[in-house]
């Protein structure tokens, strides 16, 4: 193989394959990266089992062939070339990289012993790729981040005619999110529970493009696989990976408040506070939420050596008509932070129904007008003490 590829093409092109590459992978080899010289284009791509990640990027090609050589060493490499085309030539033991004045040779992997990647699945439909980025972004940090419970590990992708939904939860907190999209395929309604780690990548790496095409081949038995493809300046990306077995909790009902109590507030403002008195928060303890007729208190304590408290200007309306049916909640602070933050609009709705019970938080436009359908962001409140 004999290449000439320009410094930061080959750079990002390493960058993005390499962060799919496993921390610590079952056998030697997965931690190789593959490059595939070919025409006027060079394919690079890894594979571990589960999930898979190739970019296609053009390449001045003088002589075709494959080598297989540490992921992480070439990333590193890649990223600390100087700015000048890159040369790129192996032979049958070593890949030699020549960029200037600097030189490399890394020995090669047995690329024989590689396995090969998973084929895409037929294209299902295609997304907006700021809107697909936000969404998941929005979505993703309700997903549970221990492996003990891979279920809770997932996004739940579902599909229905010409809308996408996105469910998360850890047991804690809940987000929903529905964007619309376009189907191209015969497949106009399915779910799959797909790995929050990768739908969070694919989603942020692939807004250079017009479109993401989604692809989608559920199976039984966890055999499910799950593609995204987008094009745009930096090549062609491509990722799959096997959805998650097991059964998504039932949570959407959670998503249907009926409230008793809503409070309106500024996000912004609100995020600072909540930030400023969750400095002296202890360790599992909640973040107070106090509230008035015209105005919520935030509090929170570490015993008797710290204590903050903050109050803001809010809108609170009693939806019973009978007077305030709470007057305090216990918020996870962190959990709160990042509902908050998820947000994209001015001002957040809070939806009360009892003390300890779901709160709902839902984004508003404008502090009088009728809070989003399209998200919601569900919060299990803590138990305050008597």
């Amino acid at each position: 193989m004999k290449i000439h590829v320009e410094r930061d093409v080959l750079a990002d092109a390493v960058q993005w394959v390499a962060r799919s590459l496993p921390n610590r992978p079952s056998v030697p080899i997965l931690a190789g990266l593959k490059l595939e010289a070919s025409g006027n284009q060079v394919v690079l791509s890894s594979f571990d089992y589960e999930t898979s990640a190739k970019v296609v990027v053009a390449a001045d090609v003088t002589e075709e062939g494959t080598a297989l050589v540490s992921g992480k060493l070439l990333a590193e490499i890649a990223r600390s070339l100087p700015a000048k085309p890159v040369s790129l030539s192996s032979d049958d033991s070593r890949l030699e990289i020549t960029c200037g004045s600097a030189r490399f040779t890394l020995q090669l992997l047995p690329v024989g012993e590689y396995p090969d990647l998973p084929e895409m699945p037929s294209a299902t439909g295609t997304l907006e790729p700021e809107l697909f980025a936000q969404a998941v972004a929005q979505v993703v940090v309700a997903a549970g981040r221990d492996e003990l419970l891979p279920v809770f590990t997932g996004v739940r992708l579902e599909i229905e005619g010409d809308t996408v939904s996105l469910l998360a939860t850890d047991r804690y907190r809940m987000a929903l999110k529905e964007l619309p999209w376009t189907p191209t395929g015969s497949v106009t309604d399915g779910a799959a529970l797909v790995p929050a780690r990768v739908l969070s990548e694919s989603s942020k790496s692939m807004t250079a493009g017009e479109r993401i095409s989604l692809s989608l081949a559920a199976g039984d038995g966890g055999e499910g696989l799950i593609g995204f493809a987008g094009e745009g300046s930096n090549g062609v990306r491509e990722i799959t990976t096997r959805l998650l077995d097991g059964e998504f909790p039932k949570v959407r009902h959670l998503m249907s408040i009926q409230p008793n109590l809503t409070v309106r507030a500024n996000t912004s403002e609100i995020v600072s506070a909540v930030k400023r008195v969750a400095l002296v928060a202890e360790r599992n303890t909640s973040l107070r939420m106090v509230i008035g007729e015209d105005h919520i208190t935030l509090e929170a304590a570490t015993g008797d050596q710290a204590q903050a408290v903050e109050a803001l200007e809010a809108t609170v309306v009693d939806e019973t008509g009978q007077g305030l049916s709470m007057n305090a909640a216990g918020f996870n602070p962190h959990y709160l932070l990042d509902a908050l933050n998820a947000l994209d609009t001015p001002y957040v709705n809070f939806a009360f129904t009892a003390p300890g019970k779901p709160c709902l938080l839902t984004p508003l436009v404008e502090l009088d007008g009728e809070p989003s359908a399209d998200y919601k962001h569900v919060i299990m409140l803590m138990r305050l003490p008597q």
